[in-house]
């Protein structure tokens, strides 16, 4: 049976004093994300905000092990990316 893992990513990107800013900067992490782990990610909240942002990467394994270490790869590397911009994460399983 195939998992499907999420990992959602909340974000607070102090620096950011625009959309265009903002953008920037999740464009470049959901790219890197992307490359990196073979991953499908997508800001799914707060698209208007200037510093919020909520993004999820999700992976499909028929492996749920497999899933699971790919999802903390993702959120070690989003967290040595983001450093104290990261302000909360969380897998849920589908």
């Amino acid at each position: 049976m195939a998992s499907i893992g999420i990992l959602t990513l909340d974000i607070h990107v102090e620096s950011s004093h625009s959309l265009k800013e903002k953008r920037h900067v999740i464009k470049s992490l959901k790219d890197r994300l992307r490359q990196r782990f073979n991953v499908s990610v997508a800001e799914v909240d707060h698209l208007d905000s200037w510093q919020a942002s909520v993004v999820v990467a999700v992976t499909v394994s028929n492996d749920r092990v497999h899933a699971e270490q790919i999802l903390h790869a993702v959120e070690a590397h989003a967290e040595s990316l983001l450093g104290g911009d990261l302000t909360g994460t969380g897998i849920e399983w589908v």
